[in-house]
Protein backbone atom coordinates (compact mmCIF):
# COMPACT_ATOMS: atom_id res chain seq x y z
CA UNK A 1 0.00 0.00 0.00
CA UNK A 2 1.16 3.40 -0.76
CA UNK A 3 1.98 5.50 1.95
CA UNK A 4 -0.01 8.86 0.48
CA UNK A 5 2.66 10.91 1.22
CA UNK A 6 4.48 12.92 -1.05
CA UNK A 7 8.44 13.59 -1.37
CA UNK A 8 9.89 17.11 -0.85
CA UNK A 9 8.67 19.29 -4.13
CA UNK A 10 12.23 19.76 -5.32
CA UNK A 11 13.13 16.12 -4.97
CA UNK A 12 13.55 13.16 -7.53
CA UNK A 13 13.54 9.36 -6.72
CA UNK A 14 15.39 6.56 -8.13
CA UNK A 15 18.79 7.42 -7.11
CA UNK A 16 20.50 4.87 -4.55
CA UNK A 17 20.44 5.92 -1.19
CA UNK A 18 23.89 6.87 0.24
CA UNK A 19 25.60 5.96 3.80
CA UNK A 20 23.56 7.83 6.65
CA UNK A 21 26.67 8.28 8.95
CA UNK A 22 27.20 9.76 12.41
CA UNK A 23 30.05 11.85 11.06
CA UNK A 24 30.20 13.66 14.50
CA UNK A 25 29.25 10.48 16.52
CA UNK A 26 31.08 8.82 19.83
CA UNK A 27 30.79 9.89 23.15
CA UNK A 28 31.42 8.52 26.79
CA UNK A 29 28.34 9.00 28.93
CA UNK A 30 27.58 9.83 32.81
CA UNK A 31 25.06 7.80 34.31
CA UNK A 32 23.85 10.99 35.83
CA UNK A 33 21.88 13.55 33.97
CA UNK A 34 22.02 17.47 34.92
CA UNK A 35 19.42 18.30 36.96
CA UNK A 36 17.52 15.43 37.63
CA UNK A 37 14.65 15.99 38.90
CA UNK A 38 13.87 19.69 38.02
CA UNK A 39 12.72 21.06 34.38
CA UNK A 40 15.40 22.35 32.23
CA UNK A 41 13.01 24.40 29.67
CA UNK A 42 13.22 27.88 31.47
CA UNK A 43 15.87 30.06 31.52
CA UNK A 44 17.72 32.68 33.63
CA UNK A 45 18.90 36.59 32.49
CA UNK A 46 21.47 37.38 30.50
CA UNK A 47 25.00 37.63 31.32
CA UNK A 48 27.75 39.35 29.76
CA UNK A 49 30.23 36.52 29.21
CA UNK A 50 27.20 33.75 27.36
CA UNK A 51 25.97 37.10 25.02
CA UNK A 52 30.26 36.94 24.11
CA UNK A 53 30.26 33.41 23.70
CA UNK A 54 27.40 33.27 21.42
CA UNK A 55 28.85 35.75 19.40
CA UNK A 56 32.14 34.21 18.71
CA UNK A 57 30.17 31.21 18.22
CA UNK A 58 28.39 33.02 15.26
CA UNK A 59 31.72 34.51 14.04
CA UNK A 60 33.53 31.20 13.86
CA UNK A 61 29.83 29.69 11.66
CA UNK A 62 30.13 32.51 9.71
CA UNK A 63 33.48 32.07 8.83
CA UNK A 64 33.47 28.41 8.50
CA UNK A 65 30.66 29.09 6.14
CA UNK A 66 32.60 31.16 4.22
CA UNK A 67 35.58 29.66 3.92
CA UNK A 68 33.89 25.96 2.56
CA UNK A 69 30.92 27.61 0.53
CA UNK A 70 28.50 26.42 2.60
CA UNK A 71 25.07 28.14 1.56
CA UNK A 72 23.26 27.38 4.70
CA UNK A 73 23.04 26.54 8.51
CA UNK A 74 21.18 26.29 11.89
CA UNK A 75 22.53 26.31 14.89
CA UNK A 76 20.87 25.76 18.61
CA UNK A 77 23.02 26.11 21.82
CA UNK A 78 22.04 25.55 25.59
CA UNK A 79 24.32 27.15 27.94
CA UNK A 80 23.72 28.49 31.18
CA UNK A 81 20.42 27.99 31.15
CA UNK A 82 20.02 30.00 28.11
CA UNK A 83 19.40 28.84 24.47
CA UNK A 84 20.74 30.62 21.31
CA UNK A 85 19.10 29.59 18.14
CA UNK A 86 19.62 30.99 14.80
CA UNK A 87 20.00 30.55 11.41
CA UNK A 88 23.15 31.64 9.37
CA UNK A 89 22.60 32.00 4.75
CA UNK A 90 20.19 30.86 2.65
CA UNK A 91 18.35 27.65 1.91
CA UNK A 92 19.09 27.59 -2.10
CA UNK A 93 21.04 29.05 -3.97
CA UNK A 94 18.74 29.21 -6.74
CA UNK A 95 16.28 30.59 -4.95
CA UNK A 96 17.56 32.13 -1.76
CA UNK A 97 15.41 32.38 1.39
CA UNK A 98 17.25 33.18 5.00
CA UNK A 99 17.48 30.35 7.28
CA UNK A 100 16.56 30.83 10.43
CA UNK A 101 16.07 28.41 13.88
CA UNK A 102 13.01 26.91 12.63
CA UNK A 103 14.30 25.59 9.19
CA UNK A 104 13.99 22.52 8.31
CA UNK A 105 16.94 20.05 7.23
CA UNK A 106 17.33 16.31 6.79
CA UNK A 107 18.92 15.70 10.02
CA UNK A 108 20.00 12.12 9.05
CA UNK A 109 21.66 9.57 11.52
CA UNK A 110 20.63 12.12 14.71
CA UNK A 111 17.03 9.99 13.64
CA UNK A 112 18.79 6.65 15.67
CA UNK A 113 18.65 8.84 18.92
CA UNK A 114 14.73 9.20 18.46
CA UNK A 115 14.25 5.37 17.64
CA UNK A 116 16.35 4.91 20.61
CA UNK A 117 14.14 6.83 22.98
CA UNK A 118 11.43 5.59 21.68
CA UNK A 119 12.05 2.19 22.34
CA UNK A 120 12.86 2.68 26.15
CA UNK A 121 9.28 3.94 26.75
CA UNK A 122 8.59 0.68 25.51
CA UNK A 123 10.72 -0.95 27.62
CA UNK A 124 9.94 1.42 31.05
CA UNK A 125 6.44 0.54 29.90
CA UNK A 126 7.38 -3.26 30.24
CA UNK A 127 6.39 -3.95 26.22
CA UNK A 128 10.29 -4.48 25.32
CA UNK A 129 13.57 -5.86 27.53
CA UNK A 130 16.40 -5.11 25.79
CA UNK A 131 17.96 -8.41 26.44
CA UNK A 132 15.05 -10.42 24.85
CA UNK A 133 15.96 -11.62 21.08
CA UNK A 134 15.28 -9.90 18.11
CA UNK A 135 13.08 -12.76 17.53
CA UNK A 136 10.97 -12.83 20.38
CA UNK A 137 9.56 -9.96 18.17
CA UNK A 138 10.11 -10.45 15.08
CA UNK A 139 9.65 -14.31 15.01
CA UNK A 140 11.09 -15.27 11.51
CA UNK A 141 14.27 -12.46 11.30
CA UNK A 142 17.48 -13.41 10.13
CA UNK A 143 20.54 -13.13 8.73
CA UNK A 144 22.98 -14.70 6.83
CA UNK A 145 24.00 -16.53 10.17
CA UNK A 146 21.49 -18.53 11.21
CA UNK A 147 23.21 -18.69 15.10
CA UNK A 148 23.30 -14.62 14.83
CA UNK A 149 20.25 -14.79 13.43
CA UNK A 150 19.11 -16.46 16.85
CA UNK A 151 20.73 -15.16 19.67
CA UNK A 152 20.90 -11.27 18.80
CA UNK A 153 19.22 -9.02 21.23
CA UNK A 154 17.31 -5.78 20.66
CA UNK A 155 20.39 -3.96 22.93
CA UNK A 156 22.90 -5.33 20.23
CA UNK A 157 20.63 -3.70 17.24
CA UNK A 158 20.84 -0.28 19.56
CA UNK A 159 24.79 -0.38 20.43
CA UNK A 160 25.81 -1.32 16.88
CA UNK A 161 27.30 -4.52 17.75
CA UNK A 162 25.53 -7.28 15.57
CA UNK A 163 27.99 -7.70 13.10
CA UNK A 164 26.37 -8.30 10.32
CA UNK A 165 26.52 -5.90 7.04
CA UNK A 166 25.22 -1.95 8.53
CA UNK A 167 25.08 -0.39 5.02
CA UNK A 168 21.85 -2.19 3.42
CA UNK A 169 20.20 0.55 1.35
CA UNK A 170 17.67 -1.11 -0.77
CA UNK A 171 14.88 0.59 -1.82
CA UNK A 172 11.45 -0.49 -1.27
CA UNK A 173 9.40 2.03 -2.00
CA UNK A 174 6.99 4.49 -0.34
CA UNK A 175 4.73 1.54 0.82
CA UNK A 176 3.70 1.03 4.63
CA UNK A 177 5.16 -2.17 3.95
CA UNK A 178 8.48 -1.09 3.08
CA UNK A 179 10.45 -1.58 6.33
CA UNK A 180 8.76 -5.25 6.39
CA UNK A 181 10.12 -5.94 2.68
CA UNK A 182 13.52 -4.26 4.03
CA UNK A 183 13.93 -6.88 7.20
CA UNK A 184 12.58 -9.87 5.46
CA UNK A 185 15.66 -9.04 3.06
CA UNK A 186 18.13 -8.82 5.37
CA UNK A 187 18.34 -12.65 5.17
CA UNK A 188 21.25 -11.96 2.37
CA UNK A 189 23.33 -10.13 4.81
CA UNK A 190 26.45 -11.48 5.39
CA UNK A 191 28.53 -11.38 9.03
CA UNK A 192 31.26 -9.49 9.41
CA UNK A 193 32.37 -10.29 12.89
CA UNK A 194 31.14 -12.06 15.59
CA UNK A 195 28.22 -10.73 17.48
CA UNK A 196 29.08 -8.41 20.71
CA UNK A 197 32.77 -8.35 19.35
CA UNK A 198 33.52 -4.98 17.61
CA UNK A 199 31.65 -1.94 17.07
CA UNK A 200 30.74 -1.81 13.50
CA UNK A 201 28.08 1.19 12.91
CA UNK A 202 25.34 -0.43 11.29
CA UNK A 203 22.21 1.27 10.00
CA UNK A 204 20.36 -1.38 8.91
CA UNK A 205 20.30 -2.73 12.63
CA UNK A 206 18.62 0.60 13.85
CA UNK A 207 15.89 -0.41 10.73
CA UNK A 208 15.09 -3.41 12.44
CA UNK A 209 14.39 -1.75 15.78
CA UNK A 210 12.44 0.42 13.87
CA UNK A 211 10.19 -2.53 12.65
CA UNK A 212 10.53 -4.07 16.12
CA UNK A 213 8.45 -0.82 17.00
CA UNK A 214 5.90 -1.14 14.42
CA UNK A 215 5.19 -4.93 15.83
CA UNK A 216 4.54 -3.81 19.42
CA UNK A 217 2.95 -0.75 18.33
CA UNK A 218 0.53 -2.10 15.57
CA UNK A 219 1.41 1.17 13.96
CA UNK A 220 3.79 2.23 11.18
CA UNK A 221 7.41 3.27 12.74
CA UNK A 222 6.58 6.88 11.69
CA UNK A 223 3.33 7.05 13.74
CA UNK A 224 4.94 5.16 16.69
CA UNK A 225 7.83 7.93 16.27
CA UNK A 226 5.03 10.71 16.33
CA UNK A 227 2.77 8.94 19.16
CA UNK A 228 5.47 8.22 21.67
CA UNK A 229 7.91 11.19 20.95
CA UNK A 230 7.43 14.13 18.72
CA UNK A 231 3.85 14.90 19.84
CA UNK A 232 4.66 14.65 23.77
CA UNK A 233 7.40 16.78 22.94
CA UNK A 234 5.78 18.76 21.07
CA UNK A 235 8.15 18.62 18.43
CA UNK A 236 6.02 19.85 15.80
CA UNK A 237 8.53 20.56 12.91
CA UNK A 238 10.29 17.30 13.48
CA UNK A 239 8.38 14.79 11.02
CA UNK A 240 9.21 11.91 8.19
CA UNK A 241 7.11 12.99 5.16
CA UNK A 242 7.03 16.75 3.67
CA UNK A 243 3.32 16.80 3.21
CA UNK A 244 2.91 16.91 7.09
CA UNK A 245 5.04 20.37 6.81
CA UNK A 246 3.17 22.07 4.68
CA UNK A 247 4.18 26.21 5.01
CA UNK A 248 7.41 25.66 6.74
CA UNK A 249 10.63 26.67 4.69
CA UNK A 250 13.01 23.90 4.00
CA UNK A 251 17.11 23.72 3.44
CA UNK A 252 18.11 22.58 -0.17
CA UNK A 253 20.97 19.85 -0.39
CA UNK A 254 23.48 21.22 -2.66
CA UNK A 255 26.52 19.44 -3.84
CA UNK A 256 30.02 21.01 -4.89
CA UNK A 257 30.68 21.84 -8.21
CA UNK A 258 33.85 23.87 -8.88
CA UNK A 259 34.75 24.97 -4.91
CA UNK A 260 30.97 26.24 -5.45
CA UNK A 261 27.37 25.02 -4.00
CA UNK A 262 25.03 23.87 -6.73
CA UNK A 263 21.11 22.99 -5.91
CA UNK A 264 20.70 19.54 -6.75
CA UNK A 265 17.31 18.40 -6.06
CA UNK A 266 17.70 14.30 -6.38
CA UNK A 267 19.76 14.36 -2.48
CA UNK A 268 16.81 14.73 -1.55
CA UNK A 269 15.20 11.12 -1.87
CA UNK A 270 15.98 8.59 0.82
CA UNK A 271 14.04 5.21 0.83
CA UNK A 272 11.21 4.88 3.33
CA UNK A 273 12.80 1.74 4.91
CA UNK A 274 15.78 3.78 6.45
CA UNK A 275 13.54 6.21 8.39
CA UNK A 276 14.95 4.66 11.95
CA UNK A 277 18.32 5.19 10.75
CA UNK A 278 17.99 8.45 9.05
CA UNK A 279 14.83 9.83 7.83
CA UNK A 280 13.61 12.72 9.99
CA UNK A 281 13.59 16.50 8.93
CA UNK A 282 13.57 19.03 11.95
CA UNK A 283 15.06 22.34 12.72
CA UNK A 284 17.84 23.62 14.93
CA UNK A 285 14.84 24.66 17.39
CA UNK A 286 13.21 21.27 17.94
CA UNK A 287 16.62 19.60 17.90
CA UNK A 288 18.11 21.75 21.15
CA UNK A 289 14.45 20.76 22.50
CA UNK A 290 15.16 17.38 21.79
CA UNK A 291 18.70 17.52 23.59
CA UNK A 292 17.38 19.56 26.31
CA UNK A 293 14.85 16.57 27.34
CA UNK A 294 17.75 14.07 27.65
CA UNK A 295 19.00 16.10 30.10
CA UNK A 296 16.13 16.59 32.34
CA UNK A 297 14.43 14.03 34.30
CA UNK A 298 12.13 12.71 31.27
CA UNK A 299 9.45 15.49 31.44
CA UNK A 300 8.12 17.55 28.40
CA UNK A 301 8.28 20.95 28.35
CA UNK A 302 4.84 20.83 30.32
CA UNK A 303 6.02 19.02 32.55
CA UNK A 304 4.48 15.76 31.77
CA UNK A 305 6.76 12.41 32.52
CA UNK A 306 8.08 11.08 28.97
CA UNK A 307 10.84 8.43 30.68
CA UNK A 308 12.08 7.79 33.82
CA UNK A 309 15.14 9.14 34.64
CA UNK A 310 16.37 5.66 35.01
CA UNK A 311 15.69 4.76 31.20
CA UNK A 312 17.46 8.26 30.41
CA UNK A 313 20.77 7.26 31.90
CA UNK A 314 20.58 3.69 30.78
CA UNK A 315 20.69 5.02 27.33
CA UNK A 316 24.15 6.74 28.16
CA UNK A 317 26.11 3.45 29.84
CA UNK A 318 28.38 1.75 27.75
CA UNK A 319 27.14 -1.25 26.73
CA UNK A 320 28.70 -1.96 23.48
CA UNK A 321 32.38 -2.20 22.20
CA UNK A 322 34.32 1.31 21.25
CA UNK A 323 36.55 2.16 18.60
CA UNK A 324 36.31 5.41 16.22
CA UNK A 325 33.60 7.21 14.60
CA UNK A 326 35.04 10.82 13.80
CA UNK A 327 36.37 10.77 17.55
CA UNK A 328 37.12 7.94 19.86
CA UNK A 329 34.43 6.06 21.81
CA UNK A 330 34.40 4.71 25.11
CA UNK A 331 31.61 2.94 23.65
CA UNK A 332 28.14 2.69 22.50
CA UNK A 333 25.07 3.06 24.90
CA UNK A 334 21.35 2.70 23.50
CA UNK A 335 21.76 4.58 20.23
CA UNK A 336 24.15 7.37 21.56
CA UNK A 337 27.74 7.14 20.58
CA UNK A 338 29.66 7.91 24.26
CA UNK A 339 32.95 9.96 23.85
CA UNK A 340 35.71 10.45 25.99
CA UNK A 341 37.24 13.64 26.95
CA UNK A 342 41.06 14.61 28.64
CA UNK A 343 39.04 15.72 31.50
CA UNK A 344 36.83 12.35 31.66
CA UNK A 345 33.85 14.56 31.84
CA UNK A 346 31.45 12.60 29.26
CA UNK A 347 30.07 13.97 26.61
CA UNK A 348 26.53 12.05 24.42
CA UNK A 349 26.98 12.32 21.09
CA UNK A 350 25.61 11.98 17.80
CA UNK A 351 25.74 13.07 13.93
CA UNK A 352 24.06 12.73 10.72
CA UNK A 353 25.37 13.12 7.18
CA UNK A 354 23.28 12.26 3.92
CA UNK A 355 23.41 13.80 0.09
CA UNK A 356 23.91 17.51 0.70
CA UNK A 357 22.70 17.80 4.23
CA UNK A 358 25.34 17.04 7.26
CA UNK A 359 24.41 18.03 10.83
CA UNK A 360 25.64 17.09 14.43
CA UNK A 361 24.37 17.18 18.05
CA UNK A 362 25.73 16.72 21.47
CA UNK A 363 25.01 17.24 25.00
CA UNK A 364 26.94 17.04 28.08
CA UNK A 365 24.82 16.15 31.27
CA UNK A 366 27.43 17.14 33.75
CA UNK A 367 27.72 20.43 32.18
CA UNK A 368 24.45 21.07 31.19
CA UNK A 369 25.45 22.11 27.71
CA UNK A 370 23.64 21.07 24.45
CA UNK A 371 24.66 21.78 20.92
CA UNK A 372 23.79 21.25 17.19
CA UNK A 373 24.23 22.27 13.89
CA UNK A 374 22.55 21.66 10.93
CA UNK A 375 23.91 22.15 7.04
CA UNK A 376 22.95 22.38 3.60
CA UNK A 377 25.99 21.38 1.55
CA UNK A 378 28.17 18.62 0.62
CA UNK A 379 31.19 20.69 2.60
CA UNK A 380 28.71 21.30 5.70
CA UNK A 381 30.99 18.41 6.81
CA UNK A 382 34.08 21.17 7.20
CA UNK A 383 31.79 23.44 9.58
CA UNK A 384 30.20 19.99 11.72
CA UNK A 385 33.57 18.96 11.78
CA UNK A 386 35.30 21.93 13.42
CA UNK A 387 32.23 22.31 15.87
CA UNK A 388 31.38 18.77 17.01
CA UNK A 389 34.42 16.73 15.58
CA UNK A 390 37.25 18.94 17.16
CA UNK A 391 36.42 20.73 20.61
CA UNK A 392 36.62 23.75 19.82
CA UNK A 393 32.34 24.01 21.19
CA UNK A 394 33.14 22.00 24.23
CA UNK A 395 36.39 23.71 25.24
CA UNK A 396 34.26 27.07 25.37
CA UNK A 397 30.74 25.64 26.62
CA UNK A 398 31.63 23.08 28.72
CA UNK A 399 35.24 23.75 29.66
CA UNK A 400 36.63 19.98 27.98
CA UNK A 401 38.52 18.95 25.30
CA UNK A 402 39.34 15.59 23.01
CA UNK A 403 41.69 13.24 24.24
CA UNK A 404 45.19 14.51 22.80
CA UNK A 405 46.23 13.13 19.56
CA UNK A 406 49.93 14.26 18.44
CA UNK A 407 50.76 13.03 15.16
CA UNK A 408 53.88 10.66 14.65
CA UNK A 409 56.00 9.71 11.75
CA UNK A 410 56.66 6.37 11.72
CA UNK A 411 59.49 4.24 9.81
CA UNK A 412 58.50 1.83 6.83
CA UNK A 413 58.83 -0.91 8.72
CA UNK A 414 56.80 0.50 11.78
CA UNK A 415 54.65 1.02 8.78
CA UNK A 416 54.56 -1.67 6.89
CA UNK A 417 51.85 -3.95 8.62
CA UNK A 418 49.03 -1.89 7.42
CA UNK A 419 50.24 -1.58 4.03
CA UNK A 420 47.38 -3.28 1.33
CA UNK A 421 44.27 -2.86 0.13
CA UNK A 422 41.34 -2.80 2.10
CA UNK A 423 37.61 -3.67 0.97
CA UNK A 424 34.35 -2.16 2.33
CA UNK A 425 30.62 -3.77 1.10
CA UNK A 426 27.24 -1.64 0.20
CA UNK A 427 24.30 -2.99 -0.75
CA UNK A 428 23.08 0.17 -3.06
CA UNK A 429 19.32 1.14 -3.38
CA UNK A 430 18.54 -0.96 -6.47
CA UNK A 431 19.60 -4.10 -4.45
CA UNK A 432 23.44 -4.47 -5.67
CA UNK A 433 26.10 -5.32 -3.54
CA UNK A 434 29.45 -3.14 -4.29
CA UNK A 435 32.52 -3.42 -2.93
CA UNK A 436 34.82 -0.17 -1.96
CA UNK A 437 38.77 -0.57 -2.48
CA UNK A 438 41.27 1.31 -0.63
CA UNK A 439 44.97 1.52 -0.67
CA UNK A 440 47.37 2.42 1.90
CA UNK A 441 50.64 2.62 1.40
CA UNK A 442 53.39 3.98 3.43
CA UNK A 443 55.23 7.65 2.38
CA UNK A 444 57.30 9.82 4.51
CA UNK A 445 56.64 8.90 7.70
CA UNK A 446 52.49 8.30 7.27
CA UNK A 447 49.72 6.18 5.14
CA UNK A 448 48.84 7.50 2.00
CA UNK A 449 45.04 7.13 1.50
CA UNK A 450 43.53 6.30 -1.74
CA UNK A 451 40.61 5.52 -3.01
CA UNK A 452 40.50 3.18 -6.05
CA UNK A 453 38.54 3.19 -9.12
CA UNK A 454 36.49 0.07 -10.85
CA UNK A 455 39.20 0.42 -13.27
CA UNK A 456 41.57 -0.02 -9.92
CA UNK A 457 43.39 3.09 -10.21
CA UNK A 458 44.17 5.20 -7.39
CA UNK A 459 41.52 8.42 -7.15
CA UNK A 460 43.10 11.99 -6.33
CA UNK A 461 41.29 13.35 -3.29
CA UNK A 462 39.66 16.74 -3.58
CA UNK A 463 39.30 19.48 -1.39
CA UNK A 464 38.94 18.47 1.78
CA UNK A 465 39.05 14.60 0.75
CA UNK A 466 41.36 12.77 3.08
CA UNK A 467 44.73 12.29 1.55
CA UNK A 468 46.88 10.56 4.37
CA UNK A 469 46.77 9.20 7.57
CA UNK A 470 48.72 10.15 10.71
CA UNK A 471 48.86 7.70 14.00
CA UNK A 472 48.74 9.60 16.73
CA UNK A 473 49.28 6.22 18.85
CA UNK A 474 49.58 2.84 18.44
CA UNK A 475 46.64 1.68 15.94
CA UNK A 476 44.87 4.79 16.09
CA UNK A 477 45.33 7.38 13.14
CA UNK A 478 44.33 10.73 12.19
CA UNK A 479 43.09 11.49 8.96
CA UNK A 480 45.14 14.32 7.13
CA UNK A 481 44.11 17.15 3.72
CA UNK A 482 46.01 16.87 1.04
CA UNK A 483 48.15 19.90 2.85
CA UNK A 484 49.30 17.40 5.58
CA UNK A 485 46.14 18.94 7.88
CA UNK A 486 44.58 17.12 10.06
CA UNK A 487 41.01 17.28 9.01
CA UNK A 488 39.88 16.61 13.09
CA UNK A 489 38.03 12.81 12.57
CA UNK A 490 39.99 9.66 14.06
CA UNK A 491 39.89 6.36 12.51
CA UNK A 492 41.38 3.03 13.68
CA UNK A 493 43.06 -0.72 13.26
CA UNK A 494 41.99 -3.59 14.27
CA UNK A 495 43.95 -6.55 14.93
CA UNK A 496 43.14 -9.99 14.59
CA UNK A 497 43.49 -12.87 17.57
CA UNK A 498 47.53 -13.57 16.06
CA UNK A 499 48.35 -9.82 16.60
CA UNK A 500 48.08 -9.37 12.69
CA UNK A 501 46.15 -5.79 11.29
CA UNK A 502 42.38 -7.86 9.89
CA UNK A 503 40.39 -4.49 9.57
CA UNK A 504 40.92 -0.88 9.06
CA UNK A 505 37.70 1.00 10.98
CA UNK A 506 37.12 4.78 9.10
CA UNK A 507 33.64 6.20 9.82
CA UNK A 508 32.90 3.43 11.50
CA UNK A 509 32.75 0.88 8.85
CA UNK A 510 34.86 -1.91 8.58
CA UNK A 511 37.24 -2.16 5.93
CA UNK A 512 39.20 -5.57 5.60
CA UNK A 513 42.41 -6.07 4.76
CA UNK A 514 42.89 -7.96 1.76
CA UNK A 515 46.64 -7.93 0.38
CA UNK A 516 49.76 -6.37 1.36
Amino acid sequence: MESGHEEHPQASSGLPRRAVLGAAAGVAVAATGAAAGCSLFRSTPPRDDVDRLFGELDDKIEKEMQAHAIPGAAVGVWYKGREHVRGFGVTNVDNPEPVDGDTLFRIASTTKPFTGTAVMRLVDAGKLDLDATVRTYLPDFAVADPTVSAGVTLRELLNHASGWLGDYFQDFGRGEDALTRFVAGMARLPQLSSRGGLFAYNNSAIDVAGRVLEKVTGSTYEQAIENLLLDPLELHRTRFFTDELVGYRFAAPHKMVNGQAAFDPSMWYLPRSGDPDGGLISSARDQLTFARFHLGDGSAPNGTRILSPGMLREMRVVSGPGGTLAVELNGMGVTWALRPTDQRVPVVQHGGDVPGQHSGFFVVPDRDVAFTVLTNSESGTRLTSALCVDDWVLKRFAGISNLPATPRTLSASQLAPYEGRYVAQVIEGDGTLRDFHTRLTADKGRLRYRVLSPQDQPIDPGPGDTDALAFYRDDYVLTLDVDGTPRGSRADFIRGSTGQVVWFRLGGRLNRKLIA
